[in-house]
Formats: C-alpha cells, structure tokens, sequence
C-alpha cells in the first residue's frame, strides 16, 4: 500500500458497502472526544496528512492531484510573537480570517486594523519580511476518493501570489487562468507541485482534467458542508487542536505569620492560619 493510498478513507481496499459511511458516535467517543480535524502539511516540501496535529502519512512525490471544493474568500494574516520555527505546535499570537481587522478570537490584537498594524511594516520581521504573514486557506478533497474527507491546505504567500513562470502558476494566477476561459476552480481536478527551484516550499498549480458530472455535485455537496467552512475559517493551530501558551498564574502570596502570643500556663498557643486548599492544589500543581 503506498504512502499516498494512506490519504484516502482507508484507501480502494475497503469493500464498497464501507467506503461511505459517516464516523458514528461510539467511534467518536472511543477517539477521545478529538475534533478529527484533518489538514495537509507542505513542510520541508513534502505532503504530510495531519489528524489532531499528529503527523500520520507522508507522500513524497513532488505532485499530488486535488480537488479545491471551497477558499476563504480572503487573504488571511498571523503573527507570532518571538521567533516562529516551522513545524511550532504553538497558535499565533494574532490573527486576521479577512486580513482587515484581527479576528474577535484574539486576545492580544497588535492593532485595531490590519493596514495600520505594526507587524504588517516591512522590517518587523525577520530582514526585511513583515512580521505578520500572509495565507490563504483552501478546503480541498483527493481526486481519488472525492467522497472523503475533507482536508485544510494552507497556502504561504509565495504559493498565492506572483506570474505565471514557464507553466508554473501560483494560486491566484492559476485561478485568474481558469476563471478567463468561464471554468470554476472547483469544476477541474487541480494539481499542486512543488517548485523544485525555490529554497522553501513552494507549490504551483496547473488543471489536470475536468470533473465528471457526478464528481461536480459530489465537489459541490462538499463545499456546502461544515467541515469545509471550518477548513476555511479556521487558523492551523485550531485544526490541530493546539492552544496558545497559557499566562503564568499570579504568584499567590503566603499568609503572613500572625506574632505568636505570650505563653501563659492557663491558656492554649494560637495555631497557625490554615493554607486556602486553593492555594495548595496550585502549590502542588506548580511542583509537578
């Protein structure tokens, strides 16, 4: 079985009656209440399928066909404070599903307005890059099981934008292309190939062949379905499950030692002011 059969809803080995059946709540259940989100990772240019933030298959061939059956109508934004390594299963400080404002989600927005943000000037990231990136989430199924599961491709800015270059077309060229010859990107099976000339990955595009008209509706039906609005909507770190660094706690103060009274004969000594049981479980839950 090849690594990219692994992809697939347990691959064409399934007898024809299993192939299409919808995940039940028992099976849910047994899978630890995960969410189950599914995406397709292009790092160090080569094609993970990613569940929960989990790597669980590689395909390392430079193509892979596709089927595109929804976008985020918008370019995204995010910024990572500190330096972000590739591969960081951390979320990012901010982030933008519009590249306008920050999204209501963020608790520490770097600016009212993405245009008038200080991440977003050249120079605030590394050299001179913009610390906040651009991205562009796609909603995409495999050409040989479009009845599956729908997966999340994020896109970097230099698989979006730029020229058509011998053939090899970025995303937005690639859709400009179609659409002049009065051709949705969701009517074609897509092919996405990383550009072996560019030192990080980078992905071009090209048409491989038109949909059948059942393949069309069943695209369709997928586009219109929760889990790709999710795909479309959601940044990588929510896909994966992952969740930002919590604050430290404030450091909780130890009661001060009331002056213990003169001894007398007659009477018993004060005890001691007894810890907030609070206060201990934080205690223990700093020492673990």
């Amino acid at each position: 079985m090849s690594e990219l059969t692994l992809f697939s809803k347990g691959g064409n080995n399934l007898p024809a009656h299993l192939r299409n059946l919808q995940l039940d709540e028992t099976t849910k259940a047994l899978m630890g209440g995960g969410s189950g989100g599914k995406r397709i990772s292009i790092r160090g240019g080569v094609f993970r399928m990613m569940v929960d933030g989990k790597e669980v298959a590689q395909n390392e061939d430079r193509a892979m066909n596709i089927v595109i059956v929804a976008a985020n109508p918008n370019v995204s934004r995010s910024f990572y404070e500190g330096t972000y390594q590739e591969g960081q299963a951390i979320a990012p400080t901010c982030w933008s599903n519009d590249g306008v404002t920050p999204d209501s989600r963020v608790e520490s927005p770097q600016s009212d307005k993405c245009a008038s943000c200080p991440q977003n000037i050249k120079g605030s990231g590394q050299g001179d890059s913009r610390a906040c990136r651009y991205s562009q989430r796609l909603a995409v199924v495999l050409e040989n099981d479009i009845r599956g599961d729908i997966y999340q491709l994020t896109l970097p800015a230099q698989s979006i934008f730029g020229a058509a270059d011998n053939g090899k077309m970025p995303l937005q060229a690639y859709a400009k292309f179609l659409g002049s010859h009065g051709l949705p990107v969701t009517a074609v099976v897509t092919e996405m190939r990383f550009d072996t000339s560019s030192a990080t990955p980078r992905l071009t595009f090209k048409a491989v062949r038109p949909l059948e008209a059942e393949e069309l509706t069943m695209a369709q039906e997928k586009g219109k379905s929760p889990e790709a609005k999710s795909a479309t909507s959601s940044t990588v770190a929510m896909v994966d499950g992952t969740k930002a660094k919590a604050a430290p706690a404030p450091a909780i103060a130890a009661p001060k030692a009331e002056p213990a009274p003169e001894a007398e004969p007659t009477k018993r000594t004060k005890k001691a002011p007894v810890k907030d049981v609070d206060a201990i479980l934080d205690d223990w839950a700093e020492n673990e």
